[in-house]
């Protein structure tokens, strides 16, 4: 049977387009070598014509250097031609990728909305405002409780500024009248009182000899 109608052929996987601009970059590469070793040809035969004197040996060896140059344009045209569909390649691929992207974008975008919707039934405005009060007049409640544990016993509230500021002077006199020319305050002064107190008048202690000369006229009585 596969001899009457053949053998179907399989078809050839579609090229993606990083293939096919991996493909056409080594053309260019290959045709770019090319221009390269042509190059090199132009410079012999330029210093052949700088060494030839004019006549047919100089003529025949210009017949060479046109023929190269023509092959080199020729192949400047091949690879302005493949550096335009390499160009045309990487804006499709990049396109693609635009898209891809957007794909992925739109994707996530969608589950994000999907969760927060499903979040934002769980959360009430109302609820959330109920616990703010509740917040604040626990807070204002705190503040209270604070408050009348900070009260201080047995302390006068009524003072004004005038008699702060006659304590203030009739302490700051305190102070200074305290305190002597050399600026020590005068707890840390000797005491006056004993300061000019009069010498006593108190007999001397008696040497030794005179002590020893009345011990012996006592054993002698």
């Amino acid at each position: 049977m596969k001899r009457v109608f053949g053998v179907k052929k399989e078809k050839a996987p579609v090229p993606t387009v990083e293939e096919a601009t991996e493909r056409m970059n080594k053309r260019g590469d290959n045709v770019d070598e090319k221009i390269r070793k042509l190059d090199a040809e132009l410079v012999k035969y330029r210093e052949q014509i700088k060494r030839t004197r004019p006549g047919p040996a100089q003529e025949a060896v210009k017949a060479r250097a046109m023929r190269i140059l023509k092959q080199k344009k020729m192949y400047e045209g091949q690879r302005d031609q493949l550096y335009s569909q390499t160009f045309n390649l990487e804006q499709v691929s990049f396109a693609t990728e635009g898209i891809k992207d957007a794909q992925q974008t739109m994707s996530a975008m969608k589950a994000a909305n999907k969760e927060l919707k499903g979040t934002m039934k769980t959360l009430k405005i109302d609820d959330i405002d109920k616990m703010q009060d509740e917040m604040m007049d626990l807070v204002d409640y705190s503040n209270e409780i604070q408050e009348s544990l900070g009260r201080s016993y047995s302390v006068p509230d009524d003072i004004d500024e005038d008699e702060l500021m006659g304590e203030l002077a009739a302490l700051e006199e305190d102070m200074g009248s305290e305190e002597v020319s050399d600026g020590v305050p005068a707890y840390l002064q000797p005491d006056k009182e004993f300061e000019h107190e009069p010498e006593l008048n108190l007999p001397s202690a008696p040497s030794g000899q005179t002590a020893q000369h009345q011990a012996a006229s006592a054993q002698r009585a």
